[in-house]
Parts: structure tokens; sequence; C-alpha cells
């Protein structure tokens, strides 16, 4: 991002009263051709630990990844989550609530169909949702969106996400600004001031929310944005989560 930008200036700090809430997908970790390609940097479930026990448990990754997903990166670590959007949603003590399932039989045999034709194309199916990514064949964006859309029409239940290289089709309502207000109703997250820090247009709901609670939103790389800081790459992001880890070690 050009040093000129605004929101480019050093990245607040992490306190004791904050609630830290993280994307996953380009902003812990960097994207990859395909979602299982991914990979968890070394250090970054030993920062996220440290931050965790020093915030009394208030972090919370906020993705559009299931919950299998997740723990599977982050093992042995295990923190509050608001995966697949919001829609299913992990409490601190472990308690698990999860929105109900819609049918998506359409969505995922119309993504199934377009995948058999072009297997540069993976289908990824969730509990309440289900994603078509075109990464790895970016030419065919718009088949995509239009196979996808056209399994919404007249199910006002259910609504299309953009993504990076991906459209989804998941169960309206649900977006990562409720799902962090569920878990800032919830201790230890309650009264705290949040942090959230995210890099698709799926996370500017969650901008949205922790800048009108009076917290800081965070734009990991570039495109347009509502949050009023900014961080280039997941790495600079995991080296302000590092940085930020050790100096609460310090303080202990």
């Amino acid at each position: 991002m050009p040093t000129s930008d605004p929101r480019s200036a050093a990245l607040p700090p992490i306190r004791e009263s904050s609630a830290l809430f993280l994307d996953f997908d380009g902003t812990l970790a960097e994207l990859a051709p395909t979602p299982d390609a991914v990979r968890t940097a070394p250090g970054l479930v030993d920062s996220l630990a440290a931050l965790c026990a020093s915030l009394d448990g208030a972090l919370a990754i906020v993705s559009g990844r299931p919950v299998a997903d997740l723990d599977r990166f982050l093992a042995p670590l295990r923190p509050a989550l608001a995966a697949e959007h919001g829609a299913v949603l992990r409490l601190p003590d472990g308690r698990i609530k999860c929105a109900q399932a819609p049918d998506l039989r359409k969505p995922v045999q119309a993504g199934s169909a377009l995948a058999r034709k072009h297997p540069e194309l993976v289908l990824e199916r969730k509990t309440t949702s289900v994603a078509l990514h075109y990464r790895g064949a970016p030419q065919l964006a718009q088949s995509c969106i239009d196979a996808m859309a056209a399994t919404v029409e007249h199910r006002p239940e259910l609504e299309l996400l953009h993504g990076k290289c991906l459209v989804e089709v998941r169960l309206a309502g649900v977006d990562k600004g409720r799902a962090i207000a569920a878990l800032m109703a919830n201790e230890p997250f309650r009264g705290r001031l949040p942090i959230f820090a995210g890099d698709d247009v799926t996370d500017e709901a969650g901008f949205a929310f922790v800048q009108a609670a009076g917290g800081v939103a965070i734009k990991v790389g570039d495109g347009a944005t509502l949050a009023r800081h900014a961080c280039e790459s997941p790495e600079a992001l995991r080296g302000w989560l590092a940085s930020a880890a050790a100096a609460a070690a310090s303080a202990r």
C-alpha cells in the first residue's frame, strides 16, 4: 500500500482491555490457489496463544472457514470462533451455536456441474453455505457468479456473497459484524474495545461494527475499505501480533 495512504500509520497497541478479532485467509495466512493449500506460518499459533492468555481469552477468529478447518490450522489452540462468517459460533467456554442450515441442494448442484466441466474450479461445501472458488481460473469468474446467482432467485433465506476469487451462497442475514456483536455479548469480550483485522470485502461489515463501537478496524492489503487502519500484508500483521505477544509476556 502506498506510504501516502492516510491509514498507513503504525498500528495501534493491543491493550489488556482489548478484544481481538482476526480473519484467517489473507489476514493471518497468505492466500493460496485452493483452500486446502493454505499454510500456517511458523510462530503464528504461539503468538495467538500468548495474546489469548494476556487478554483472558478475549481473542476470536472470524472467518468464512468451517470450524474443522480453523481448528486444523490453529492446533493445538482452540480459541473462540465465528466460523462460516458467523453462522457458527464457538464461545470461549466451548459451547457451539449454529444457525439452522438452509437447503443448499441447488447451489451444490450448480457449483458441482460447473466444477465438473472445469477442474480448475473448487467447490467448498460448508454447514450453512457453499462456495465456488475460481482462483485457478479467473477467466470463469462471471460464469461462476451467474451460475450461483441463479440459485438464490426467489430464495429470500439465501444471499450471494462475493469474495476474493470466490462466490458463495450463504444464509441471509449472516455477516461478520453481527458475528462480532454476538461474541461481544459474552464474557470475556463484554465491555472491551474491539480490534478487528481482515482483508476482504466480506470483512467490511466487521469493520463497520467495531468502528461504530469505538474500536479499531485494520484492512490487510490494498483495496477500498471502511477501515481506518491499514497493514500491507499478512506477514506484517503477524509481525504486529508477535510484537504484541512479546510485550504482553514481558509485562507479566
